[in-house]
């Protein structure tokens, strides 16, 4: 019902979205008249903070063209490796001639990217940090509300044996990194290859602000999940896809939903980043510093719906029992032992302010990890910096990546 009455005020709503748009444009254009009426740049501010509350964001593109190797440019292009109902396993292959890769020799990585809420454009930054030195491949997950429900359910077993395929394919001399929520999955898949003595195992693991153990320093996502059992989620958060989709009829967690719950933890930052952002172009009209914010909030903005199973597994298996740091967890009736991991390299990251996922709840994964010997696990703590800055900004790039790339080039 929720989800159908927010297809109804998006549809209601566009009409005046794309007029705000449209005034916008007569309000700055230098070859329309109204440009030139009194306060018309107040004006097309106005219409145009309108139309960026209003509008409907679609999934963005990677836009990445291109990777500087060295001293020169080289073309990348995106292709998609593998692909499955509820996620594309996509590759930026860079085009190098067989010499000159043989020369390079970059090491392989995995990102895998967070099912969510966001899309895996958010690793864009991540993406193109990594490229220059690094064969890079990322998880880009399926919008449920895509996929149609002859496709199946989705569950938290199947995200894991989607990894596994994903690292068996990647095989051999493949490096790992997963950003947030994949960082437990991505652990129990590997904890159950590795106690299967299965041969495709990744030469490491990097964990960037992945909630292993959500016990320690609980944020305010922590208290959310623990605070209510799992019939009130499923009762109160889980909703079906209206007809116009696809997925007409699947049980979703809504994007819509999940993008109200990110803004209400910031609320009045983000107020205040429209208000800013309003009276920038006001004063100055369009420039880098829109620009900006645009490009900011055209990806933050953009949300994907999660299926139901996958999201309420989640839910009880990772913040509700803590399983995987508790030693309970089975996939399918296969005990979870990350101890039983011997010869995968292990770093995991955090960031000192993280209000997402707390201090503490990654490097728990070395805790459970005591069959991989000291000299090859690392911990770091990134100064300053909130969940983001771990793998976008210039904190990113000055200091996380350089991290991740010293640790890959010491495992190979």
């Amino acid at each position: 019902m929720l989800y159908q009455m927010h297809e109804n005020n998006r549809a209601w709503m566009a009409p005046f979205v794309n007029a705000a748009h449209l005034s916008y444009v007569w309000l700055t254009n230098p070859a329309s008249p109204f440009a030139y009426t009194p306060f018309s740049q107040r004006l097309a501010a106005g219409c145009e903070l309108l139309y960026r509350l209003g509008k409907d964001y679609e999934k963005p593109h990677f836009e990445i063209a291109s990777a500087l190797v060295g001293d020169r440019e080289v073309p990348v292009v995106k292709e998609t490796v593998l692909a499955r109902p509820f996620c594309h396993l996509l590759h930026f292959r860079k085009e190098f001639d067989e010499k000159e890769a043989a020369r390079l020799k970059q090491p392989k990585v995995l990102l895998m990217a967070p099912l969510s809420g966001h899309h895996a454009t958010l690793l864009r930054d991540t993406v193109m940090a990594l490229l220059p030195e690094h064969d890079v491949y990322i998880t880009d997950w399926i919008d449920a509300k895509m996929v149609p429900l002859s496709e199946g359910e989705f569950h938290l077993h199947d995200y894991i044996y989607y990894i596994q395929d994903f690292l068996r394919l990647l095989a051999p001399g493949l490096h790992v990194i997963s950003v947030c929520q994949p960082s437990v999955p991505v652990l129990a898949a590997v904890s159950l290859m590795a106690s299967a003595k299965d041969r495709h195992l990744p030469k490491s693991m990097t964990m960037m602000g992945g909630p292993i153990d959500t016990r320690k320093s609980p944020t305010v996502v922590d208290h959310l999940a623990t605070e209510h059992d799992l019939k009130w989620f499923e009762e109160t958060v889980i909703h079906k896809v209206p007809p116009n989709y696809p997925g007409h009829g699947r049980r979703v967690y809504p994007g819509f939903v999940q993008h109200f719950s990110f803004i209400a933890m910031n609320a009045a930052r983000h107020a205040q980043s429209y208000q800013e952002f309003y009276e920038h172009v006001a004063r100055n009209g369009s420039d880098k510093v829109t620009e900006h914010h645009r490009r900011f909030y055209d990806e933050y903005n953009a949300v994907l719906d999660i299926p139901a199973e996958f999201y309420l597994e989640t839910v009880k298996t990772v913040f509700q029992e803590s399983s995987l740091a508790t030693g309970t967890w089975k996939v399918e009736g296969k005990p979870v032992r990350p101890a039983d991991i011997k010869t995968v390299a292990l770093l995991t990251i955090e960031g000192e302010w993280d209000d997402i996922t707390g201090r503490g709840q990654t490097k728990a994964a070395h805790h459970l990890c005591t069959g991989i010997p000291r000299a090859r696990r690392e911990h770091y703590v990134v100064p300053e910096v909130g969940h983001y800055g771990i793998f976008s900004g210039r904190r990113w790039h000055e200091r996380v990546c350089p991290k991740i790339g010293q640790f890959i080039r010491a495992c190979d």
